[in-house]
């Protein structure tokens, strides 16, 4: 370690997972790059969030005068929501549509199942509000939004004094937010102790039930993240005064951190979408576009598919039963992680999740008080899992997860080998249906891709995972552990824009032309305000498009460039559709009558970048040791372990073996082969029998 130098920039990406909180630093001028882990801390982030930056900081010298940006990707919104552990919100809508959000769609999630209520509306009944006024489908007022009406609503609303959340929802405000506007700040200077939300500024995009929903939702969090963060942003000053404070948004791309306060449902999925972005960049060092990405944390496992180096967006979303109709990167999460508890069904047949240890108390090995069997229990029993983990910052204790796993094995009247093998044979099943749900159910061959996994134990399964689905190739990334807060350093300002037009394509399109011109306009605004200072900027044009008739659409990208876009030519809009729709659903009807209904525009503002410089390894890869390991009922097999720091570029080692690192621990079996590229990344060829 060097001396500590003020001159010095740094970036620092934290990510908070249910088990670990992650950093990652990386000092601008040279591509130096630290990592650092430390246990999560559930019942508040922030503390291990500072903590652990203090520790970064002490350990390796930074000087945090000299810290210029810090990206979080955080899980509090999420687990606000699935905890329902949010405000105490009112709705308040157009006369006649206070049940909307309790009616929904039709769709049930589990079609079968005459049981399953979906769940209750955040905003219960009698805290659902109507005032009289209306707005038509052109966006026409019907029937004007009075003073009185807004005055008997304010009297109303404070005879309820424990409100901490208001969604304001009109009809066909996407349209017209002019009464939205009125009725929104009318109660903000009335209720100033109550956050409001409202749908024409969460999200103006058509579609009632998802726009209500979405606005809910934000109204929902708003004092829960608006709290974490104002509390996180002076916290974070105290360590690193002069770092600008970024927050990672599901839709890919960083915001600021006033505006997540703003705005928390953008967050709902921030961690995981921060790890497609690293994935990326990873799988771009070693020149492969075309991956599918497999994080596996302590709770969750997170799949999502990256094709040509874009990611998936989905424009709706589900979380815990509840929709989202925002741009988010299109990630499937399943409840298979290193903590996912294992037991016996009513059916006598074991099931492994989604409960979790969690961070604390943890699986049964880490001696934290843990006491059932867990998935990382059981791969410390089938001796896949160094006695060492975070660098020596946690030692594990193979006894407690023999002891955790012993009532189960003997439930299955098996050995405690054998049942740690069923474990992760059931947890491996877990995420082959969260990558089928991404891939095979969406038109993708997984076999054309090559997986790659990241987070704490993603090395773990990636094999058996890749070889169920038939797969012959894994990139295990350098940091795949920290690959996610890796990703909040490679990540970029950015802002999303819509507007709700619906226009026949082969029609007059001046008006099109003329809303696409608005919204280039407010996306260079917006650029000229929060991306000043970046090093470029550019816009993306997508429409929302579909035939005539048809009830959902596609996202088609037509157009992006830097400062000034353009609505193409008609036969290259039609081009287009019929590309997308053909890779989507295997035809088009190159006859039938399109029509336009999103107008969407993303501003990005691409921030100071630095490539990674790490240490090239030197020498010939040595294993440290040799241990016994099971990879299959056949009994232990004696596996070399290696120290990835010793792996150079060049390397090829064939299984079984097991590399072990700082952040996470790669399983090679007996069928499998790796190589380290020049990138340091490794390249695991699989054996598909």
């Amino acid at each position: 370690m060097g001396t500590v130098q003020k001159n010095e920039n740094w970036v620092i990406g934290v990510d908070v997972g249910g088990t670990f909180t992650d950093f990652s630093a990386r000092e601008t001028k040279t591509g130096r790059v630290f990592i650092h882990k430390r246990p999560s801390t559930p019942d508040d982030p922030s503390r291990a969030i500072i903590f652990g930056l203090r520790e970064m900081t002490e350990k390796y010298e930074i000087d945090s005068e000299s810290i210029a940006r810090f990206a979080h990707g955080t899980t509090v919104a999420t687990n606000a929501l699935l905890q329902r552990r949010g405000a105490r919100v009112a709705l308040v809508t157009t006369r006649g549509f206070r049940d909307l959000v309790e009616i929904g769609r039709q769709v049930r999630p589990h079609i079968y199942d005459l049981q399953a209520d979906a769940p209750q509306p955040l905003a219960e009944r009698a805290l659902r509000f109507e005032v009289d006024e209306r707005i038509g489908p052109s966006g026409e007022i019907i029937r004007e939004l009075t003073d009185e009406a807004i005055d008997d609503l304010v009297a109303k609303l404070r005879r309820e004094p424990d409100i901490q959340g208001l969604a304001v929802c009109l009809l066909f405000s996407f349209m017209n937010p002019e009464h939205e506007r009125r009725l929104a700040a009318a109660l903000r200077a009335a209720l100033p102790d109550v956050f409001v939300s409202a749908s024409s500024e969460v999200q103006p995009e058509f579609r009632e039930f998802e726009r209500f929903s979405t606005t809910l939702i934000n109204a929902f969090l708003q004092p829960e993240v608006g709290r974490y963060m104002d509390r996180l942003k002076a916290e974070v000053a105290t360590v690193a005064p002069n770092a600008e404070f970024g927050i990672f948004q599901s839709s890919g791309g960083l915001m600021s951190v006033d505006k997540a306060s703003q705005f928390p449902v953008r967050t709902a999925l921030s961690g995981p979408a921060a790890g497609a972005v690293g994935a990326t960049g990873a799988a771009k060092m070693s020149d492969i576009g075309d991956i599918i990405t497999l994080d596996i944390g302590g709770t969750s496992t997170d799949v999502c598919l990256i094709r040509d180096g874009k990611t998936a967006i989905a424009s709706t979303r589900d979380i815990s039963g509840f929709r989202i109709r925002l741009p988010m990167v299109d990630i499937h999460t399943v409840g298979a992680g290193g903590g996912s508890i294992a037991r016996l069904g009513a059916d006598g047949l074991m099931k492994v999740g989604p409960e979790s240890a969690g961070a604390v108390p943890g699986p049964a090995c880490y001696n934290r008080g843990g006491q059932l069997p867990t998935v990382s229990d059981a791969n410390v029993i089938l001796g896949r899992l160094p006695v060492s983990l975070t660098g020596g910052g946690m030692t594990i204790d193979r006894n407690l997860g023999v002891k955790a796993v012993e009532p189960l094995a003997a439930q299955l009247s098996t050995s405690v080998e054998k049942t740690a093998l069923g474990i992760v044979g059931i947890v491996t099943s877990n995420m082959v249906r969260a990558i089928r749900a991404v891939t095979i159910e969406k038109g993708y061959d997984p076999r054309k891709f090559s997986l790659m996994p990241f987070g704490g134990a993603g090395g773990l399964h990636a094999a058996d995972v890749a070889r169920s689905l038939g797969m012959s190739r894994v990139i295990v990334p350098h940091a795949p552990g920290i690959l996610c807060a890796e990703g909040l350093i490679l990540s970029d300002l950015q802002e999303d824009f819509v507007i709700s037009y619906r226009a026949r394509v082969d029609g007059d399109m001046n008006d099109v032309r003329a809303v696409v011109r608005d919204l280039v306009a407010r996306g260079n605004g917006w650029l000229a305000g929060e991306g000043a200072g970046a090093l470029d900027t550019s816009l993306v044009l997508s429409l929302d498009m579909r035939y005539v008739g048809q009830n959902y659409e596609l996202s088609v990208e037509v157009s992006s460039a830097s400062g000034k876009v353009e609505l193409p030519p008609t036969g290259e809009l039609t081009q287009a559709f019929f590309a997308e729709y053909k890779r989507a659903y295997g035809h088009y009807d190159a006859q039938a009558p399109i029509e336009i209904i999103n107008i969407r525009l993303r501003a990005v503002a691409r921030l100071s970048q630095t490539e990674a410089s790490v240490a090239a390894p030197s020498g010939t890869a040595e294993p440290f040791d040799v241990r016994d390991v099971w990879f299959d009922e056949s009994g232990s097999v004696p596996t070399p372990m290696y120290e990835r720091s010793g792996l150079p570029a060049g390397t090829v080692i064939a299984g079984p073996c097991i590399v072990t690192q700082l952040d996470s621990t790669t399983v090679v079996p007996p069928w499998a082969t790796i190589a380290v590229d020049p990138a340091l990344n490794m390249i695991m060829e699989i054996k598909n029998v």
